[in-house]
């Protein structure tokens, strides 16, 4: 069965691929994201929102990434862990559905079975950064129960 952190991976695997290929968008999205996630509508739907929203969005994202490595270069990062990054920053901003939380659970998990050992801890870091700074500026708008992750007295 497929689930969420699968689709996640396929979607790493998508812009990784777009990135490196030069492949069109077209393309990619065909033969890795539809491929993989077949004739499921919904997984398939979340998917290529994510896969999506995170190119349309990549210099935003950048943005946020870069105020918060300290000492590093962003060109020097590790693509992966800079496109984990980017799928982590869109979810916080672009799918209100999700919580905070899970998405840095799930960016850290794809992060250990992608990157290097140390990438879940750098990828931690910098997303627990972006979210306090994102949230403090209002740009944070999580719904639904259960997805605010801090009391109203802080």
């Amino acid at each position: 069965m497929i689930n969420r952190r699968h689709v996640r991976e396929t979607v790493l695997q998508a812009l990784y691929a777009l990135k490196l290929s030069g492949d069109s968008v077209q393309y990619i999205t065909d033969s890795i994201i539809k491929d993989t996630l077949g004739t499921d509508k919904e997984l398939r739907r979340f998917a290529e929102k994510l896969f999506f929203t995170t190119l349309e969005n990549e210099n935003e994202f950048d943005a946020v990434i870069i105020k918060h490595i300290k000492n590093w270069e962003f060109q020097r990062l590790a693509l992966v862990d800079r496109l984990i990054l980017k799928l982590s920053l869109c979810e916080f901003l672009y799918f209100d559905e999700i919580p905070t939380k899970v998405t840095i659970n799930e960016a850290i998990e794809i992060a250990k079975k992608f990157s290097t050992a140390k990438s879940g801890r750098f990828v931690n870091g910098i997303l627990d950064a972006s979210l306090e700074d994102l949230s403090n500026s209002g740009k944070i708008n999580k719904k639904g129960r259960g997805l605010i992750d801090h009391s109203i007295n802080q």
